[in-house]
């Protein structure tokens, strides 16, 4: 699970940045390193937060059907 949590915000992250920071990339100028970073650790925690739930619902369903 981290290592796919990390290939999305690997993705996600890059094509946020270069939406929100393209500009200054694209002119030379410095990045918002806060920015930089918050912009791949926010699509990992997402996505991690979303595979933990799914398998969290799952085992509870799982239960529920064996009883």
């Amino acid at each position: 699970m981290p290592r796919r949590s990390f290939w999305v915000a690997v993705a996600v992250g890059t094509i946020l940045n270069l939406i929100n920071q393209g500009d200054r990339l694209l002119a030379g100028q410095p990045l918002d390193i806060a920015k930089l970073v918050l912009t791949y650790l926010v699509p990992y925690f997402v996505a991690t937060y979303g595979a933990v739930s799914f398998r969290l619902q799952a085992q509870r369903d799982d239960r529920r059907d064996q009883r």
